[in-house]
């Protein structure tokens, strides 16, 4: 592990050298992808894959600090796959945000990925983006077995003292992101109309949502709002407690859609880095497609649909962040 560390440590050094005596590289747009399957290129495709082999990325940039090392095509188009989860994603994306071969000042960023959907808003394979960008593991938690009779959930927010209530004590200031909502709106009308492939595996898992009309649309772009976690939580409970924590910390103007594991680990680094005028804030948008559902259908149960497998293996979700993301890069 030691001599791992020290062949890391002395690679970056060298280009960090290397880099020092030659201008920082100006990127236009930086695409973050979550995970990949396999390699990189040539195999099933994860978020990562699409974006290499479609936009032509074949520079490849030495990352010792990142999952993955970087790709780069001479429109000025970087792409990162920061690995699965919040600490992977908030690591990765600072260890971006602090690189000297690149100049990010003026860039924006486009996080496209895959991830789970209130069947109450969305149907599978619809194009989810976010105004707001809500952490949902800053909270207190106890076992389900010991909740209070009166309430709905076992989550209590820092500061408070039960379940959806404005905190009055000790918090955080990183629970909520609001991004650029003239940028948002923009990038909704550019891909509203875009297709997004609709599939034969599709049609039957939505079929069973009955009661739920919109889980029951082909696929469709639309504005909403995403919670991420490193918990993959799931069911109708933890479905009622996402939406009433989204309108607690992002307003009663905001709508719970989507589910993810990194964009407010994204984010918390982006806006650090911000502090220091190394990235934009203002030019970050944050696109989810919906590959499962975050509940069951009627008649089935929440240990059934946690683990069930996603339908089509989740690579229409896939083919649709990219090409919605795409749209707009």
């Amino acid at each position: 592990m030691i001599k791992f560390l020290n062949s890391a440590v002395f690679a970056l050094a060298s280009l960090l050298l290397i880099q020092s005596a030659h201008a920082a590289i100006p990127v236009k747009v930086v695409v973050v992808s979550m995970f990949e399957n396999g390699e990189p290129t040539g195999d099933k495709a994860g978020e990562f894959q699409l974006w290499i082999e479609r936009q032509k990325l074949n520079t490849i940039i030495p990352f010792p600090l990142g999952a993955y090392d970087l790709r780069m095509n001479d429109s000025g188009v970087l792409a990162i796959c920061t690995g699965g989860g919040v600490t992977n994603a908030t690591s990765s994306i600072m260890a971006l945000g602090t690189d000297p071969r690149f100049d990010l000042t003026k860039a924006y960023w486009v996080i496209a990925g895959i991830g789970g959907g209130d069947p109450l808003d969305v149907s599978l394979g619809t194009g989810v983006w976010a105004k707001h960008v809500v952490d949902g593991d800053l909270l207190y938690e106890i076992d389900g077995r010991e909740i209070p009779k009166n309430w709905k959930y076992g989550l209590i927010p820092l500061g408070a003292y039960e379940p959806n209530q404005e905190a009055t004590g000790w918090t955080v200031d990183t629970i909520v992101y609001h991004l650029n909502a003239k940028f948002v709106d923009w990038a909704f009308a550019m891909t509203k109309d875009n297709p997004i492939a609709d599939t034969a595996s599709y049609k039957k898992f939505r079929a069973e949502y009955k009661g739920f009309p919109q889980a029951q649309r082909p696929p469709f772009v639309v504005i909403g709002d995403t919670i991420g976690s490193s918990t993959y939580w799931h069911g109708e409970l933890l479905n009622n407690w996402a939406n009433d924590w989204m309108h607690l910390q992002a307003g009663k103007d905001s709508n719970f859609m989507t589910t993810n594991m990194e964009d407010n680990g994204s984010l918390t680094a982006l806006h650090r880095l911000a502090k220091a005028k190394l990235v934009d804030t203002n030019r970050v948008l944050v696109l989810r497609t919906v590959s499962n559902f975050t509940m069951p259908p009627p008649g089935k149960t929440a240990a059934w649909s946690t683990t069930a497998e996603y339908p089509d293996d989740g690579l229409p979700a896939i083919e649709a962040a990219y090409s919605l993301g795409n749209k707009v890069v």
